[in-house]
């Protein structure tokens, strides 16, 4: 296994490229440790997932995947204060015995947001509010480059046996959530266990929106080499299989982005734009198709996909799974992971790890 860095033209991000082999898989206990596993796990809200294939196998995901209505992930849209959140049956039922995902409205560079992961509340204020709410927090970003807006980290574990009512620190949370942090908020929210009886999210009215697949078909491209070449691997050449990675990642970002510089009969002028696929010797066409699903998505459910899709196709066959999470302000945090499995190669796979650092 290689795993190394590759240097972004973004300074505040680092894509880390790993190139390795799966073991069998069994589908009744996918794996959540190594790659590519754990790269899926580590995100936290993911907004989109694209899964690219060859057209011919189309139809075994559809049968498989993509034509079962329970397996489109559904989130829902609640407007709450966050005292709501940290009160009554809601907090008791979805939180301390529960376990839900929820963001709240608003950029996490200008705005006060809201996260709820693993019973982490994490908040992000800017100084006012911050200095008002008295709260204990820690500066957000590297010392020196926070823009000229300070802002800060806030957060509280509420599985702790110690945020409950009475206890010192729930209860500075508390008055800082009536007095301070009291606008009414549009969440994001979906639930990962079993929804409670009564529903305490059913009194704040939520509106239920399902991720229903967007597919596109027939897309005829520019298709590089999609394996390295052995010599590469024998030798563990680390800068050419760098090389390699980097030209194979801005392929695929191109077909996620629908871009026309990879269709076949692009005809535009090379001053306009220099990009070329990548090995022009050994390149071919091909008909793709594009699945994608967009919304409020768990991690566990890409993770689930990819069980899926593995299971389904050929293991001779090649797709790539991308999801990309929403914006996020800790450093280090994952923005996106792309998997790609070469085609004749059963087990071995790609996996690029965006990683923001703020």
């Amino acid at each position: 296994m290689l795993s190394f860095a590759t240097p972004s033209v973004y300074q505040s991000s680092k894509c880390f490229v790993t190139y390795g082999v799966m073991g069998h898989l069994d589908p009744q206990h996918v794996p959540s440790k190594g790659k590519p596993w754990s790269s899926l796990l580590a995100q936290d809200f993911v907004h989109k997932v694209d899964l690219i294939l060859p057209q011919e196998l189309v139809q075994i995901v559809t049968d498989k995947i993509v034509g079962d209505p329970n397996r489109a992930p559904t989130f829902y849209k609640v407007i709450m204060t966050l005292g709501q959140i940290i009160d009554g049956d809601f907090f008791t039922e979805y939180i301390k015995i529960g376990n839900i995902i929820m963001l709240s409205e608003g950029r996490l560079d200008s705005d006060n947001v809201f996260s709820l992961k693993d019973g982490v509340l994490t908040m992000y204020l800017d100084k006012k509010t911050y200095e008002r709410a008295g709260l204990v927090g820690k500066p957000q970003g590297v010392k020196g480059n926070r823009g000229f807006k300070p802002r800060w980290v806030v957060q509280f574990d509420l599985r702790s046996p110690s945020m409950l009512h009475g206890k010192k620190g729930f209860d500075r949370l508390a008055y800082a959530c009536k007095n301070v942090l009291n606008t009414p908020l549009t969440w994001l929210f979906h639930n990962l266990s079993k929804t409670p009886v009564p529903d305490p999210l059913a009194r704040h009215y939520p509106t239920k929106y399902t991720s229903n697949p967007d597919v596109s078909q027939e897309l005829l491209t520019k298709v590089p080499q999609l394996k390295p070449p052995p010599a590469i691997l024998s030798s563990q050449n680390r800068p050419d299989l760098d090389e390699f990675a980097t030209d194979l990642y801005e392929w695929i970002s191109l077909i996620r982005l629908g871009s026309p510089r990879v269709n076949v009969d692009d005809k535009i002028d090379p001053y306009l734009s220099g990009y070329a696929v990548p090995g022009e010797s050994e390149m071919q066409e091909g008909k793709l198709c594009r699945i994608s699903w967009q919304g409020f998505i768990p991690p566990k459910w890409t993770h689930r996909i990819l069980a899926d899709v593995i299971l389904a196709l050929p293991s001779k066959s090649w797709f790539s799974l991308s999801a990309t999470s929403f914006a996020r302000g800790l450093v280090g945090d994952s923005a996106d992971c792309t998997i790609l499995r070469p085609p004749n190669s059963p087990g071995e796979y790609f996996v690029w790890d965006i990683k923001r650092h703020e």
